[in-house]
């Protein structure tokens, strides 16, 4: 039984390169409120957070970049090598995150809660959730998964995925599994199915109207675009991405694992479409395409505010955008907004400069605005 009143939390788990993620970015789009522990974890070891000092003094300076942020590939060969180790790490970390987990839950208006941990077996998090999900995939497609997709070596991929315990364990423990093996298509098949009988009542994939203003060329509109219209989504996005690559449904359908998307209609014409990733407390928005016959003096406001209300909703400490040339020319309207141009060096924060570096695509302009004046580790 969850200790929060009024909430519905879900227990995600799985083995390294199972899929978790990507299971709780579905879950968010059928309405839960997504954390990840494992990312929460990270920043509470960044340099200037409260597990930082603990950490460096257990493990020595050596662990340490030039830069004096903890590298994390030194700390991962020499923990996941020693199980001592590791457990000295883990009593560091898990009591900030538990603690994190608790005040983020506090805070947000969501009903239904996905929780994504690695060691959720293993924390006092489990005993928390109304129901444990698990992820499985078999161990060769994990290894291919962590080298290809992760750019880990073979040798680490494999230390890590031996290291942890077996899959089974986990699956004895769960009420729900979902067999990430197939299509994206066959994975949403069971995120779906199994969410409407835990959650009968939620509005699933819901394509209300966000919002709405009037312009001088007639009403636009922002609604959340949905896995249904993937192959509309991959259509409008051909209009724009000429690289030689041309998107299909698959694709979008691939995509929705990763962002979430807004999407400005005229009428019933889609004519814009923002995408966009919360990870870590960042809002990131990485698509951000306007069709020029549509007045951007409205369009931008419309599709921005409700991005980070959203955002907000997330407990998001900033918005970072990367436009492209075209849309990073409209200064004066991302200057009303609350937006400066920046680079990722510049954010100052660590994992605001990591959230940037690790998302921006070639050739885009960075915006960044603040969307919180306290951080969610800071009062921990």
């Amino acid at each position: 039984m969850s200790k929060w009143t009024g909430k519905l939390v879900i227990g995600l788990t799985g083995n390294i390169g199972t899929g978790k993620s990507v299971v709780r970015r579905m879950l968010e789009h059928l309405g839960a409120f997504g954390i990840d522990a494992d990312a929460l974890a990270h920043r509470a070891t960044a340099k200037g957070a409260p597990g930082y000092k603990k950490v460096v003094t257990q493990f020595g300076q050596w662990i340490l970049k030039e830069d004096g942020e903890i590298d994390r590939k030194k700390l991962g060969r020499l923990v996941f090598s020693n199980p001592e180790a590791l457990k000295i790490l883990e009593d560091i970390v898990h009591p900030l995150v538990i603690q994190a987990v608790d005040y983020i839950i506090k805070h947000i208006k969501h009903k239904v809660i996905v929780i994504e941990a690695i060691k959720l077996m293993e924390s006092d998090i489990k005993e928390s959730c109304d129901s444990i999900w698990v992820t499985y995939t078999p161990p060769e497609t994990q290894l291919e998964r962590l080298v290809f997709r992760r750019k880990m070596g073979v040798l680490d991929a494999k230390q890590r995925i031996d290291t942890q315990p077996p899959q089974e364990e986990k699956i004895k423990a769960a009420h729900v599994v979902i067999q990430n093996i197939g299509t994206v298509e066959e994975t949403w098949k069971q995120v779906f199915e199994n969410w409407q009988k835990l959650v009968p009542k939620q509005v699933s994939e819901s394509e209300v109207t966000l919002a709405t203003t009037q312009s001088i060329r007639g009403e636009l509109t922002v609604r959340r675009g949905t896995p249904r219209r993937s192959s509309e989504i991959a259509e409008f996005l051909n209009q724009f991405y000429k690289n030689g690559q041309m998107y299909s449904r698959k694709d979008i359908m691939e995509m929705f694992g990763e962002k979430a998307f807004l999407i400005l209609q005229a009428g019933e014409t889609l004519v814009g479409i923002l995408g966009w990733q919360v990870e870590n407390l960042v809002a990131r928005t990485v698509d951000f395409l306007i069709l020029e016959h549509v007045p951007f003096e409205n369009a931008i406001p419309l599709l921005m505010n409700e991005m980070e209300r959203a955002s907000g909703e997330l407990q998001c400490e900033i918005s970072l955008l990367f436009l492209n040339e075209k849309m990073a020319k409209q200064e004066r309207i991302w200057q009303q907004l609350g937006y400066e141009k920046s680079s990722p060096d510049n954010l100052k924060v660590s994992a605001w400069v990591n959230a940037a570096v690790d998302s921006m695509p070639e050739g885009t302009k960075l915006f960044f605005k603040k969307l919180r004046n306290d951080r969610v580790l800071r009062p921990i």
